[in-house]
């Protein structure tokens, strides 16, 4: 039997890390599905064409080492912008949340998109201010060389081209569960997404 969670938000705001909790403690699969957009743009870092390496995209690129760094993260949201690299996306994505046993997915436009149909659909959020220190202290961890302004810039432009891209903007769906993240712990954050999806299965 299929359940399916469909989690968004904006960067740094946590859903990866509710996501992967939540999956853990209902025995569910999870996907991020930011890391298939990340695995894009880091071929088209490496010279691919965008559309051509979604269409190729395979499993074992989501392993790449170099996944979450600040440049294929920015690589990722110019790429997310592109009707034909979201189409074509689409169905492993969809494939996926229907899988029996259930599943977690988490991204920008699962609830609107790709599943709208989700049995429990959350939005997590946070201000951009505490989303962008997060973000520092994980880059500064990761030996990142950037500044908390310039990291605070790079959240503000990525939430830009997330809400006001013309193919599946990123924003609430219909019926979320509104989670904002800013005041509180992740043991917190976790325990709310629990709770609501406990009460729908």
């Amino acid at each position: 039997m299929s359940f399916a969670v469909a989690i968004d938000g904006p960067a740094a705001a946590g859903k990866g890390t509710i996501s992967r909790a939540v999956a853990a403690h209902f025995g569910l699969a999870h996907l991020d599905t930011g890391l298939l957009y990340r695995a894009v743009g880091a071929k088209v870092l490496e010279g691919a064409e965008a559309v051509e390496a979604a269409e190729e995209l395979r499993a074992e690129d989501l392993k790449a080492g170099n996944l979450r760094t600040a440049e294929v993260a920015q690589a990722a949201s110019k790429v997310a912008v592109i009707p034909e690299v979201r189409a074509a996306l689409v169905d492993f994505q969809r494939a996926f949340a229907r899988r029996d046993g259930g599943a977690v997915l988490d991204g920008r436009d699962i609830g609107t998109v790709i599943c709208p149909d989700a049995e429990v659909k959350i939005f997590v959020t946070a201000s951009p201010e505490v989303r962008a220190k997060r973000r520092f202290l994980e880059l500064q961890a990761a030996a990142g060389v950037m500044s908390l302004d310039e990291v605070l810039a790079d959240v503000l432009a990525r939430d830009a081209r997330d809400r006001d891209r013309a193919t599946a903007p990123m924003k609430p769906a219909e019926g979320s569960l509104i989670l904002d993240t800013s005041e509180m712990t992740i043991g917190e954050a976790v325990a709310a997404a629990t709770k609501a999806i406990a009460a729908r299965r």
